[in-house]
């Protein structure tokens, strides 16, 4: 795509996360008249979790964004090929094999989110609005009618296109279909942040510069993501380097069934939550090892949220005619965190509608015709992703059975045992 500065249309985009301001970034680079309204009052009050993004997410970034901003993004992630291949332990922290990731490239990278929503909200410049709360939208009747949102302060803005980009609770939604596309997945997610220099040498060791997955019963496990823009850097540029992570850092997330999960999981914060998800695992049978990446994590950083899903048929994502409202990422097709894909959909969803809505005004299309072929690919691209997520999901839920958690308990410890005497078979060789 090439800058332009001609904007016939006006857009207006209800959520400033990744996918809406990548969606004013683009445009706004494109010349058109572009309005992002979050409710958020600071950026950086994001999740504090690390995000993938492969080399189609990447494209689309560097399309979106001007040369020394994407550089600067670059510079502020980690290279997922300079670190080694992913791997999978039991609830004991014994290990079971490396992982095979569906959809991972080699070129794919990790950021921090907030440096990421950081690096978007510069992009997005003056057009971003914080402190925005949408509480309505709606559009003129007629042909060639206009959208537009209410908000909490009693203020309105409207423009050709409104597009809602706020999350698995879309009010955009809602209003096109009287009820959200998502659903809850079936689990209870909890985060946090972990210095690896916290860790004791041996911990540090055993969970090396990789990301994994630790599996146990009762449908519990425990993702621990590694991040270090500083180490592993894509680009070697550190006067660009903006990453809010610095140094070698884990990012992890546990999960519990939601039909089990205590009151407490849901409702605490901070330290408390921190210390009631401990003695959750614990309870199921985990040990020491896997459980000091929560114990010695920042209880700043811990939080609780639940994973939702978008539709998992073709024929139920976005099902609305189109027309001058439209949605993206997340409000679309909400996406479990198990396969990496989430943010990295929202970015190529906005730039597909970028590249239609450039087509549009070049006079090659219609703004509707615009419109229906961006929902037509972003129903097959979110479908696809939906699926992938839910995959790790439902296997992670199987085990949450009495059957299922038996079978955890007795195949594990099998796996784990052969592992070791193929490396002891190794070794000796």
């Amino acid at each position: 795509m090439t800058p332009t500065s001609t904007a016939p249309f006006r857009v207006v985009v209800v959520g400033g996360g990744i996918g809406g301001l990548a969606l004013t970034a683009g445009l706004r680079r494109h010349g058109f008249d572009v309005t992002v309204h979050d409710r958020d009052t600071d950026p950086a009050a994001t999740g504090g979790y690390h995000l993938t993004l492969d080399t189609s997410a990447q494209r689309a970034l560097r399309e979106l964004l001007d040369p020394e901003l994407y550089a600067r993004l670059l510079a502020s992630a980690s290279a997922v090929r300079r670190r080694p291949p992913d791997v999978w332990f039991d609830w004991r922290g014994r290990p079971l094999g490396e992982i095979t990731v569906k959809g991972l490239d080699p070129d794919s990278i990790d950021v921090d989110r907030i440096t990421l929503r950081l690096l978007l909200a510069d992009a997005a410049g003056d057009s971003l609005v914080l402190g925005s709360t949408c509480t309505g939208v709606g559009r003129d009747e007629g042909p060639g009618g206009r959208a537009r949102a209410t908000f909490a302060d009693g203020s309105t803005d409207e423009g050709d296109l409104l597009v809602g980009a706020d999350g698995p609770h879309s009010l955009v939604v809602r209003h096109l279909l009287g009820h959200p596309t998502s659903r809850p997945a079936g689990l209870l997610g909890i985060s946090g942040r972990t210095r690896a220099a916290d860790l004791d040498p041996a911990e540090r060791a055993r969970l090396g510069p990789r990301s994994s997955l630790t599996v146990g019963p009762r449908g519990t496990a425990l993702y621990t993501g590694f991040l270090d823009p500083d180490g592993y850097a894509v680009l070697d540029a550190a006067h660009d380097r903006a990453a809010v992570t610095t140094g070698p850092t884990y990012v992890w997330g546990a999960m519990v069934p939601e039909a089990t999960a205590s009151a407490a999981l849901r409702e605490q914060r901070g330290g408390p939550l921190r210390d009631t998800t401990v003695a959750t695992l614990r309870a199921a049978g985990w040990g020491d090892a896997p459980l000091q990446v929560l114990g010695r994590t920042d209880p700043s950083t811990v939080a609780s949220y639940r994973f939702h899903v978008g539709p998992q048929r073709v024929r139920d994502m976005a099902p609305w005619p189109a027309g001058c409202l439209t949605a993206l990422g997340d409000a679309v097709h909400a996406t479990p965190p198990t396969a990496g894909k989430g943010a990295g959909t929202a970015i190529v969803d906005a730039h597909g509608l970028v590249t239609e809505l450039l087509a549009a005004r070049a006079g090659t299309q219609t703004l509707a015709t615009a419109v229906s072929t961006f929902e037509t690919a972003m129903r097959h691209r979110g479908t696809a992703v939906t699926n992938l997520s839910m995959a790790t999901v439902d296997r992670i839920l199987a085990g949450a059975s009495p059957a299922g958690s038996a079978l955890t308990r007795l195949s594990l410890p099998v796996l784990a045992w052969s592992t070791a005497v193929r490396g002891r078979v190794t070794g000796r060789r």
